[in-house]
């Protein structure tokens, strides 16, 4: 039997994020632990229940990765990306009061405790979660926003109920256009947007969606959502709503502030556009692309130099919206030629795909390393990388420079 009460460790682990966060635009200078290192020269900070993430911003908390963190398989929850909206924060959530509240288009209007929710049946699976803006400071020209490196993105096992349970419990009644769902966080004015999203009845039904408790076998961290969030695997972040309070049937098409204006991508098939031509159309942004990235070399871990002749390993990670990775290329000589890698195990379709290969260099000099991946349902990335003013969803075969020292032999 679940309890609900926490424990003495994690009451304090909460107090002293309501003391840390309370006061982060004091502490966020005395938060500030070293520099990131390679490529990164943006200072880190340790908040609670974190290692030290690469810092964007303290109000709302915006934490990066390190990348080191993407050579294990499942990212571990301490080392997890932060994307906050809105400031104030939660800072202190009490299982005893919290409740899950299902209302609106529905049958019967529900107030769902951790226990009730506990005692469902659970589903558990592992599945990326990406920030919308991943890799935004690598957009040319630049453009606002936090300037994430690759590290707005985790590989997770997620535990938790699926959401269309709970409807079904509910009983939505005929005539239910959306779902939409809301968190804890709150704004600093009355007249700011609170932060809801909305999910269409026949997506929100599939049976991925989830409610999540746990993510890699223990409760979410706060800054990560305790005690609930919401899981949308194949689908950009904005859509998994953090401290779950909140889910409501509608009738009509939701047009909040987070669903009408932000989160909106140019309605065309790579959802590009140019500076000097803004897309007059746009959608709001949903399933990922696909894409891999390099582990090992990496420029990121400063791991690029390496002697003549040695055996150096390839290795890195793909993921797309869904349909699985098919294969992963992974290109020596600056995309002239080829070659395949080798697929590591398969998590599901919604999880990292680790891929690795073997290099034994014979010449001295830089070597420019590509990789791309396609996906089962045959999407791949592009040579040359696509804009939008949003700085969403980027994507391009990625590229490291490695240097060989040492003589030639012979």
């Amino acid at each position: 039997m679940h309890e609900p009460k926490q424990s003495a460790q994690q009451a304090i682990s909460r107090r002293a994020l309501l003391a840390s966060t309370a006061g982060m635009c004091v502490s966020a200078l005395g938060a500030r632990l070293a520099m990131a290192g390679p490529p990164y020269d943006d200072p880190v900070a340790r908040f609670p229940e974190k290692t030290a993430l690469r810092l964007l911003n303290d109000r709302a908390p915006q934490l990066e990765t390190p990348w080191r963190y993407f050579k294990e398989d499942l990212t571990p929850n301490e080392a997890m990306f932060v994307r906050w909206h809105l400031q104030p924060i939660p800072t202190h959530v009490d299982l005893n009061t919290w409740t899950l509240r299902v209302g609106g288009h529905v049958n019967e209007t529900l107030s769902l405790s951790m226990d009730d929710i506990r005692a469902m049946p659970a589903q558990e699976f592992v599945a990326v979660i990406q920030c919308s803006g991943n890799s935004r400071r690598y957009f040319a020209p630049r453009v606002p926003g936090g300037q994430w490196g690759d590290g707005a993105m985790a590989n997770v096992r997620w535990k938790g109920v699926r959401l269309s349970d709970v409807l079904e419990r509910a009983g939505m009644k005929s005539g239910a256009v959306q779902v939409t769902f809301n968190g804890l966080d709150t704004g600093p004015l009355p007249a700011t947007p609170d932060f809801v999203k909305a999910l269409d009845v026949d997506h929100a039904m599939q049976q991925e969606i989830l409610l999540a408790y746990e993510m890699n076998g223990a409760e979410l961290p706060l800054l990560n959502g305790f005690p609930m969030r919401l899981i949308v695997p194949g689908w950009y972040a904005t859509y998994w709503v953090k401290c779950l309070s909140e889910i409501t049937v509608t009738d009509t098409k939701f047009d909040g502030f987070w669903m009408a204006k932000a989160y909106h991508i140019p309605d065309n098939a790579n959802a590009s556009e140019t500076p000097n031509d803004l897309a007059k159309n746009t959608v709001p942004i949903n399933r990922f692309n696909t894409r891999s990235f390099w582990v090992h070399p990496s420029e990121k871990t400063g791991e690029t130099e390496f002697a003549n002749g040695a055996t150096i390993p390839l290795e890195g990670v793909a993921f797309d919206g869904g349909s699985g990775i098919a294969s992963v290329e992974y290109s020596l000589d600056g995309g002239g030629t080829w070659q395949e890698a080798t697929l590591g195990d398969d998590m599901g379709g919604y999880a990292f795909r680790r891929w690795r290969a073997e290099w034994t260099p014979t010449t001295p000099g830089i070597y420019q390393l590509k990789v791309r991946a396609t996906s089962n349902d045959g999407e791949t990335q592009p040579v040359d990388a696509k804009w939008n003013h949003g700085g969403y969803m980027r994507n391009v075969i990625e590229t490291v420079d490695v240097t060989i020292t040492g003589q030639e032999d012979g």
